[in-house]
């Protein structure tokens, strides 16, 4: 564990042993200083006694009193050790059994579905969005996984003793608010590291769930001592039912600016430090009407007022995000192969990506109990899968069958070549055999006997032999004529048994295969040589990709190849920028030599990674020249300036980039010469113009930059990955048990290395005490079965029984050592019950960048503490006893005071962090050293007061209601 998580763990242990010899001391000066003689139990309200020795102890919902009463001081010891030990161990049974609670809610809160954006241009963009929305579920499912022990231990107590209210039960929920509100706030404000700040993100948000939260104890001191003092009435109970949807209806519309929030719009822009959000007032760019389309239906909606969240549309975000990251990677760990690179990239996004609360819940529970940093985990296992799948896709059947095809399938040559060679080769299977195949050639815009030599005949490839040349004659002619082609053929290939005739052939079998391959037909193409040649480009555009490194263009020469001839080129801006930006800025000059028929031009591509990219430049050749020509050629075609002799009747034109020698230079045709010609030299002209070079069809190449497909691949790859739902999901009861009964390392150190550690001596010990529990909880439905509600029906139920058993440990212990349940409940249920949202806080307040998930869901699962826990309980002991024509009485007294004192208090926590938002401080966690540490001190002692005058009221030192 982290040092903060060290000393969280220290910090709460001081603070449970205070709360015990507060607790303990107070019942001694009660009853005369012989606290270990009271026999007082508080479960029941109307067996209780105000104050000091308390009655009876009675029989629990599922456990019985231990006998006999009132046993002799050792024994009571004895008990009461056993009570405390199995009261924390059920604690931890309700930790584990409520990650898997929180783990099924994840998964139903990550449902997602396919809606289609018709843009005011007739553009249709199909996308993913979640279907709960965030402030809705973090409120009503991610509230009630947080708060369901307290909330079915209210239920259990009430349902479980004959509809009677109890102490128990509210005032852990009372208690577990003040533990929430001040030691989990105050420990985030402490816990964020030096120099950073973390701010509340949906501020119309928190405050409407922070008001709700002071409203609703401020309710429960009304229907306790305002309306009905001493009695709940059905309508009272009812009306705090339904404050729970009133709650989430007012900060839904807080959250999705409905109603007067319409008229209240804000803008975001990035702040000049990184990761800081500025609020701006103002219109929202939106288009005035956005068209959806969901299910094949078409909803119009004005504006913003659709009741899906467009803050999850924004998917290209995502990707860019995913794509710096891998590019950061990769130029820090060069040395890393790709599946190591998507590996810390993959725990990278998800360290990085917005958690919800149950997704927190879930990683501080399983770091407690010894079952691992999830994140690390899940990045490790799907890189072996990657590495396992990639092994097992080399394996294919093809690697036991010889296959006999052209390499390469394509071939030029000149008219006065002579032959042109072919190989064919044979790949794969068993090279021990002997393989043969037929071949034969077929006309193309070429005819066999006047262009080439027809050829057919058979080709053996004997054992070890893998290669084999097939050379065809072409016939040369003085006729000046377009560039041809012809075909050849392979076929018939078979497996010559060892020993057998040169005539006799087995067909293929399993343990001697060979077949054709591709490509198992060549082209050849025979280049004209009585011309200079029409020089261009194979095609007008070619498209690749940006990890190309190096593109190399081929400038083919086609209608002859007779002389030399030069080539300009160079590249043009389009879309995409020169100068290193996107591509380097090439030019320069081609030479052909004599019967040389193409040339390649190099240009560098810059790989920038970016997801998505389509931008264009181009490469045009310029005017071919013809570089060495005869003297009278030279004065036919009016060539001027400078040549030198090379030898016989050949001369070379002299470019810029030649020194030769000046006594060298000659001059063939003078500068603005007219001569008089004759016809025939009139018609000799006119031949030596046409056998000039010149350009052809494609002179002007667009070269397409597009995303490299294997980086794109490898982010789509890493986006699917992200879901946080896959990876506190399970999909077999296999991979549950599995998880149960193995230790992982629970380090949370927050470092960019997505790789496992050891497990350390307290992780063993973790994982020994709580294994038992993961093996039984393994049972539970997988949270892939019906969406992940099979597991929150199975887990709700299960914590129902274990609140069970929690409740009556918790007052037979306090029925032992002589403390009323009303104490019990704050010092050490709530404790217990808010260990697991302590260290879940404290794991998002240091990961996320916002304080949302840390301190908007403690004021939210506040509110839906009393909502549910006690509207539920209530209401059903109101109906049950009304039906018996009586009254549901409740003793107002320590609840009412405790309330009191709590709303209080929350006055001024949520007072110091509104302050904090100051820019003196920056934000509710975190900031300067001094205020940091004055915040949570302050928080601290806020609850310790709490805890004290809670007490004192219990045994009437403090006077209450």
């Amino acid at each position: 564990m982290s040092r903060s998580g060290t000393s969280l763990r220290f910090s709460t242990y001081q603070l449970l042993f205070l709360s015990i010899i507060i607790s303990t001391e107070l019942p001694d000066s009660v009853a005369g200083g012989s606290a270990l003689t009271l026999t007082s139990n508080d479960t029941i309200s109307n067996h209780t006694t105000k104050c000091g020795g308390g009655s009876v102890c009675v029989e629990g919902v599922i456990l019985p009193v231990w006998k006999p009463e009132n046993p002799a001081f050792p024994d009571r010891l004895a008990r009461a050790t056993v009570y405390f030990v199995g009261l924390a161990y059920m604690f931890l049974g309700v930790s584990i059994i409520a990650d898997r609670f929180m783990a099924s809610i994840e998964v139903i809160t990550s449902q997602e579905r396919q809606i289609t954006i018709k843009k005011p241009n007739g553009e249709k963009i199909t996308t993913t969005v979640r279907i709960w929305n965030e402030t809705v579920s973090n409120l009503t499912l991610m509230a009630l996984g947080s708060s369901a022990p307290e909330i079915l231990l209210s239920v259990v107590e009430v349902c479980g003793h004959n509809f009677n209210a109890g102490q128990l039960g509210p005032n852990t929920i009372v208690g577990s608010a003040a533990f929430n509100m001040f030691v989990i706030i105050g420990l985030c404000v402490s816990v964020i590291p030096e120099g950073e700040t973390r701010k509340v993100k949906h501020l119309r948000v928190f405050f409407v769930t922070a008001t709700w939260s002071v409203f609703a104890y401020i309710w429960l001191y009304l229907i306790l001592a305002v309306f009905s003092p001493g009695v709940v009435e059905i309508w009272e109970g009812l009306v705090t039912l339904f404050f729970f949807p009133i709650c989430v209806g007012f900060a839904y519309v807080a959250d999705r600016r409905l109603l007067f929030y319409k008229y209240m719009h804000k803008r975001y822009r990035a702040g000049k430090h990184k990761g800081m959000i500025i609020e701006t007032e103002g219109e929202p760019e939106l288009p005035s009407k956005v068209d959806i389309e969901m299910d094949g239906k078409m909803l119009n909606s004005d504006g913003g007022d659709t009741g899906f969240d467009f803050k999850e549309l924004d998917e290209e975000e995502a990707r860019r995000e995913v794509a710096r990251i891998l590019k950061e990677l990769k130029q820090k760990h060069p040395e890393k192969e790709m599946e190591q690179l998507m590996e810390l990239a993959n725990y990278q996004v998800l360290s990085q990506q917005q958690k919800s609360r149950a997704f927190y819940r879930c990683q501080a529970t399983r770091i407690m109990t010894g079952a691992g940093n999830i994140l690390k985990k899940h990045a490790a296992d799907q890189a072996k899968r990657a590495t396992q799948h990639d092994i097992c896709s080399e394996v294919s059947v093809n690697d036991f069958s010889s296959k006999v095809f052209f390499d390469p399938g394509t071939y030029q040559c000149l008219e006065n070549c002579g032959t042109v060679a072919l190989n064919v080769v044979r790949h794969g299977g068993a090279l021990t055999s002997t393989v043969s195949v037929d071949y034969r050639t077929e006309d193309g815009t070429a005819n066999a006997g006047s262009d080439y030599q027809f050829t057919e005949g058979t080709i053996v490839f004997k054992p070890g032999e893998t290669e084999k040349e097939l050379r065809i004659d072409i016939t040369d002619d003085d006729i000046f004529e377009e560039d041809e082609h012809f075909l050849v053929h392979l076929s018939n290939v078979t497996v010559i048994s060892q020993g057998a005739g040169s005539d006799e052939r087995e067909a293929n079998h399993v343990d001697a295969l060979a077949s054709l391959g591709l490509p198992c037909s060549a082209t050849v193409t025979i280049f004209d040589d009585d011309h200079a040649g029409i020089f261009t480009f194979e095609e007008p555009a070619v498209t690749v990709s940006e990890s190309v490194g190096v593109i190399e263009v081929k400038v083919i020469r086609t209608s002859g190849a007779r002389g030399v001839v030069m080539v300009p080129y160079k590249t043009m801006q389009g879309t995409a920028k020169g100068g290193g930006e996107d591509f380097e800025d090439t030019h320069g000059v081609l030479e052909f030599e004599n019967d040389e028929i193409f040339k390649t031009i190099q240009i560098n591509i810059i790989d920038d990674e970016e997801y998505e990219k389509n931008k264009n430049f181009f490469l045009e050749i310029g005017e071919p020249q013809l570089l060495e020509m005869s003297e009278r050629k030279a004065v036919l075609l009016q060539e001027v300036g400078a040549f030198v002799k090379t030898g016989g009747d050949v001369y070379r034109k002299v470019q810029g980039r030649d020194h030769p020698v000046p006594s060298t230079i000659i001059n063939i045709a003078d500068e603005g010469g007219e001569e008089v010609l004759t016809k025939k030299e009139e018609e000799e002209r006119r031949i030596a113009e046409m056998g000039r070079p010149m350009l052809g069809e494609h002179i002007k190449l667009e070269v397409v930059i597009e995303e490299s497909y294997e980086f794109k691949s490898t982010v789509d790859k890493l986006l699917k990955k992200t879901n946080l739902a896959l990876v506190i999901g399970t999909n077999s009861w296999r991979e549950q048990f599995v998880e149960a009964i193995t230790v992982s390392s629970c380090d949370d150190d927050d470092d960019e290395c997505g790789e496992e550690k050891l497990p350390s001596c307290f992780d063993y010990v973790m994982h020994f005490l709580t294994v038992f529990w993961k093996i039984l909880f393994a049972l539970v439905p997988p949270t892939d079965y019906f969406n992940g509600w099979a597991c929150f029906v199975v887990s709700i139920s299960v914590i129902g029984i274990l609140t069970a058993f929690i409740g009556d440990l918790a007052s037979h212990f306090g029925c032992t050592v002589g403390l009323k349940d009303s104490v019990t409940a704050v010092v050490f249920v709530a404790l217990g019950t808010s260990v697991p949202d302590t260290f879940a806080s404290k794991v998002s307040a240091t990961q996320d960048q916002y304080a949302d998930a840390s301190i908007g869901n403690v004021t939210g699962s506040n509110a839906v503490n009393v909502f549910l826990g006690i509207g539920v309980a209530w209401s059903i002991a109101a109906v049950y006893h009304y039906s018996k024509g009586e009254e549901f009485k409740v003793d107002p007294g320590t609840l009412a005071f405790s309330v009191t004192l709590f709303t209080i208090f929350a006055f001024i926590c949520i007072a110091v962090l509104i302050y904090r938002r100051r820019p003196e401080i920056g934000g509710e966690l975190g900031g300067p050293r001094v205020p940091k540490i004055l915040t949570t001190c302050l928080f601290f002692s806020l609850w310790l007061m709490y805890i004290v005058f809670s007490s004192l009221e219990a045994y009437c030192h403090v006077k209450g209601f």
